[in-house]
């Protein structure tokens, strides 16, 4: 395929690169590329490249910058997105997008699917579901793929922050009234992999299997470390209290693959083995 990847320099452009570049014709750009806030360069950029796939990677992620920031937040996660989609739709291309589980409100407290009501509680859940629903008004050839709680071996994550504050401290705080499911930028690689060019259009879940609370991530990530360093649990209204958080975070949000399990018959890894894997390659 002849893919546009946006966001090329982030957590998970970089390793899309790595990932795609071997069998696909890629054309991997940043912001300083394309601005893809501005439509006139978006469409002359995907009209001169002409490419099979747009993917988006590009996001403003910064969750409690987004409160500050609104406006920047919407520009680069809804008007972006729509630019993107109003060039694949003049170019006849299909279009993949990375979403979030901020979309969702946390209050469910079982898994949710794909077809559950959205809620989100932040600017950033807010600009981030405006984006989806920009590029479904727009063009019917998308993959909007929501995951939650990533990491990968470029960029800040927790990992990376747990271990920097380890190497610290003898002691870390951590909200542990917060759930989800880590991620590793490999495993939704191998979801991006199976849905693009598949023709299976819609919206996917796309995280690692099983969940866990950001204590129990820091704790497992100690432990696969082999590092001493204590790890305390702190409830997220004592944690925002101590240390300020504009950003409402929602307190469950673990994703059920639904779709992918039984659009494209794809199971990741649970998130034990993918960190697993992950420590012993850093």
């Amino acid at each position: 395929m002849n893919i546009l990847l946006l966001g090329a320099k982030g957590q998970l452009g970089v390793d899309l690169v790595s990932a795609l570049s071997p069998e696909h014709t890629l054309t991997p750009w940043d912001v300083d590329e394309l601005d893809i806030t501005d439509l006139s360069a978006v469409l002359r950029a995907v009209g001169s490249l002409k490419p099979d796939l747009i993917l988006n990677a590009a996001a403003y992620t910064a969750v409690d910058g987004c409160e500050t920031h609104e406006a920047l937040a919407y520009r680069v996660n809804a008007l972006g997105p729509r630019n993107l989609a109003i060039g694949a739709l003049e170019t006849g291309a299909e279009i993949l997008h990375i979403s979030t589980d901020f979309v969702f409100d946390g209050e469910k407290g079982t898994p949710y699917l794909e077809f559950d009501e959205t809620n989100p509680q932040s600017v950033y859940g807010k600009t981030k579901l405006a984006g989806e629903r920009a590029i479904r008004e727009v063009i019917p050839r998308h993959y909007i793929l929501r995951t939650a709680w990533l990491y990968g071996h470029n960029g800040h994550n927790f990992v990376k922050t747990m271990l920097r504050l380890a190497a610290e401290r003898d002691e870390i705080t951590v909200v542990d009234d917060q759930v989800g499911t880590p991620t590793a930028t490999r495993d939704l690689i191998d979801a991006i992999t199976a849905v693009m060019g598949s023709g299976a259009y819609g919206t996917y879940h796309a995280t690692c299997e099983g969940a866990c609370s950001w204590y129990d991530f820091a704790r497992a990530i100690m432990a696969e470390a082999g590092l001493p360093t204590k790890v305390t649990p702190i409830s997220t209204a004592d944690y925002k209290e101590k240390y300020g958080q504009p950003a409402k975070r929602p307190p469950y949000s673990v994703l059920d693959n639904f779709m992918l399990r039984h659009q494209r018959h794809v199971t990741l890894r649970d998130w034990e083995t993918a960190l697993q894997a992950y420590m012993k390659n850093s």
